[in-house]
């Protein structure tokens, strides 16, 4: 089996796999999975800064398989090999025989950006499926002249709505594709039309949410767009750092993938996949989204790129190629993988002189944030339930813990329990929706503030712990205090408290 395509692509999915299984235990909880694992105990929808199915997905897999990190990151890892595999198929169906399966899969599997986002639970590493999902259904339909399937990519495209609201724009940029091209003939059809009445259907559940609470996704995406929270890039920059991210030795065979789209005899009836990247590509830059916003469309480049360099006559090339790939890919992994001691991480990082680029403007410290969000959450909610503990008995009681950001609130939520601490509250996106609970700012324990604006909204306001860590990221590294006397009902202002960013 292993001399066919299929068996190609499966042997490099099986490794994707067991790359992740053998990593993704080796640091602690990332931030955000510790916010999904808190959603998911909120099931609803709709969120404030996500869709609803990553929640429900993380919830039926912490029931399914319980909640270590090796289990909370199963499911990703299986869908980056999921990824892997659809890379596979996708260059079969573009003409691909086994060396193009091969060099595509290869890519997917070594690219720096996959390697981090497939480690740690998060919608983002659901979203290339749906995404890549529906690109392969168009290849289908237009090799095989069956519009029925479109349907499917109706359903494909729902879900993935479902996953992220970014489904909308490689939707609109497929749909683009379609029209500047002579594949426009399907909308003549009704089979396509059917597709988005489906792809609607599925999105409406959360459409409806979004109204009934007065949208706010969009407040939330105006908010980051008017602070500027992210990392703003230049087109130039732009480009950059989609050729870092991917590997700089791949951009050979994703930059080929392109030309297969525009230029080759096989590859131009498949040529809204071409245009839909550019579509996708330039609407990013102008949004200045984040770099890696563009990262699940590639692997329909990959396998394309591969179709192509099968089609190269020297022999040499198709050793030399892919063994360069490996190569590099091997010399970045340990950037993109949590497989040194952070320590050696730092020395290896500064070893090869590259800094892995930042994606949000304010978050500093020793690590990258995908790894540095990993540590000192155990050691925050530790502290926290010193402080707590030393609390009068008549306090504990009525003591709320109000934290700063949602990965605090998710910690408190995920570790307290084995300290006895209540769930907290927070201002922040999702838990705001979830509200102060019984709590009328009596006693707080407050995360992430500062010593003189509390002292202006309590009766009184003590230091009660610091918390540091040294590979954690800095803004985390902060005072925790006890606020006394509350000068305004918590319930009552709690509208007014919202903070979505």
């Amino acid at each position: 089996m292993l001399s066919s395509t299929l068996g190609v692509a499966l042997a490099f999915a099986a490794t994707k796999l067991l790359l992740h299984l053998l990593t993704n235990g080796q640091y602690g909880y990332f931030r955000d999975e510790l916010y999904f694992l808190a959603c998911g105990d909120h099931l609803d929808w709709g969120y404030v800064d996500h869709a609803p199915l990553s929640p429900l997905v993380a919830k039926v897999g912490r029931l399914l398989f319980g909640d270590s990190l090796h289990a909370i990151r199963f499911l990703p890892a299986l869908a980056g090999a999921a990824k892997v595999l659809l890379t596979g198929l996708m260059a079969r169906e573009l003409g691909g025989g086994r060396f193009a399966v091969a060099l595509a899969c290869l890519c997917v599997l070594v690219a720096p950006i996959y390697l981090g986002l497939d480690t740690i639970f998060s919608m983002n590493v659901f979203e290339p499926l749906f995404w890549m999902g529906c690109a392969y259904v168009a290849i289908l339909a237009v090799k095989r002249g069956q519009p029925k399937l479109w349907i499917w990519f109706g359903v494909l495209a729902g879900l993935g709505l479902q996953n992220k609201h970014s489904m909308l724009f490689f939707g609109f940029a497929l749909v683009a594709g379609l029209l500047l091209t002579g594949q426009r003939r399907a909308f003549r059809q009704k089979w396509i039309w059917i597709a988005g009445a489906i792809a609607l259907a599925i999105f409406l559940p959360n459409l409806l949410w979004q109204y009934r609470h007065g949208w706010p996704t969009l407040e939330f995406l105006n908010n980051v767009s008017r602070t500027h929270k992210n990392v703003e890039l230049a087109p130039p920059a732009f480009l950059w750092q989609q050729a870092v991210m991917l590997l700089p030795t791949t951009a050979l065979v994703w930059v080929a993938g392109l030309w297969f789209f525009f230029f080759d005899t096989a590859g131009k009836r498949h040529r809204l996949l071409g245009w839909a990247y550019l579509v996708l590509l330039g609407v990013m830059i102008a949004l200045k989204a984040k770099n890696y916003y563009v990262a699940p469309v590639y692997p329909m480049l990959f396998a394309a790129g591969g179709v192509l360099w099968e089609k190269c006559r020297p022999r040499w090339v198709k050793i030399a190629l892919p063994a360069v790939v490996l190569v590099t890919g091997a010399i970045f992994a340990p950037l993109a993988l949590p497989a040194l001691p952070p320590e050696s991480y730092v020395r290896y990082q500064a070893a090869l002189g590259i800094n892995v680029p930042k994606t949000e403007v304010h978050h500093q410290g020793k690590l990258p944030q995908l790894f540095g969000d990993m540590f000192g959450w155990p050691e925050l909610v530790g502290t926290v339930a010193k402080v707590y503990s030393a609390l009068p008995a008549e306090e504990r009681g009525k003591a709320a813990i109000l934290a700063g950001n949602y990965g605090e609130a998710g910690a408190i939520d995920f570790f307290g329990p084995r300290y006895g601490l209540p769930r907290a509250i927070s201002r922040h996106n999702s838990y705001f929706l979830w509200g102060p609970r019984n709590y009328n700012g009596e006693v707080m324990i407050v995360l992430q503030a500062s010593r003189e604006y509390l002292g202006r909204v309590c009766a009184s306001v003590e230091e009660a712990a610091v918390q540091y860590h040294p590979y954690g990221m800095a803004e985390e590294n902060r005072a925790i205090h006890v606020c006394r006397g509350l000068k305004f009902r918590l319930k009552g202002s709690w509208p007014f408290l919202k903070h979505f960013q």
